[in-house]
């Protein structure tokens, strides 16, 4: 039992905020490349996300491992980027630091997504089943060569208006 649930329940519910965060996360980088702060998707993006590694923490098995060593680094990833976008509201800086730090935060919810897949899957798995086959190989490339232009091109085109300053709620 995990919070009054049992293992498998909180599993899928982490599963569903983990699936929120990667769609609203997406939205919210779609956003960024039209310069536009979406504060309200931004606060479901970030929020999912933060909850996704929070909830990772207590599913077995337990330990030191590397879901749990992402969800640190994503956590760390988040709290600068809530810094960014709430507490410097993206003035200076701060304006890519948010771009780098939540496009990063996407990309490893978007890497564990692609692990698991490969893992639980069973046409996927039946490619890779050990993950250092090819096919896993080529996903994970395409898919931090993807994140990385995402990355680029989001911080040279996130420029809200000064004017929107007021919206970041």
């Amino acid at each position: 039992m995990l919070l009054g649930l049992s293992v498998e329940t909180f599993t899928l519910l982490h599963v569903l905020i983990s699936l929120a965060g990667i769609i609203t996360g997406f939205i919210v980088a779609r956003g960024m490349l039209a310069s536009d702060r979406m504060p309200r998707w931004t606060a479901g993006f970030l929020a999912a996300t933060v909850l996704t590694s929070l909830t990772g923490f207590p599913l077995p098995p337990f330990g030191i491992d590397p879901p749990r060593l992402i969800g640190v680094i994503s956590l760390v990833l988040l709290v600068v980027a809530v810094l960014g976008y709430y507490g410097f509201r993206l003035h200076g800086a701060w304006r890519w630091i948010y771009a780098v730090t939540a496009v990063i935060a996407l990309y490893l919810n978007v890497f564990v997504f692609i692990v698991q897949a490969f893992q639980k899957v069973f046409f996927l798995n039946a490619l890779a089943p050990t993950q250092s086959e090819l096919p896993f190989v080529i996903v994970q490339a395409v898919a931090l060569i993807g994140f990385a232009a995402l990355g680029f091109l989001a911080v040279r085109r996130f420029h809200p208006r000064a004017s929107d300053a007021s919206l970041v709620t």
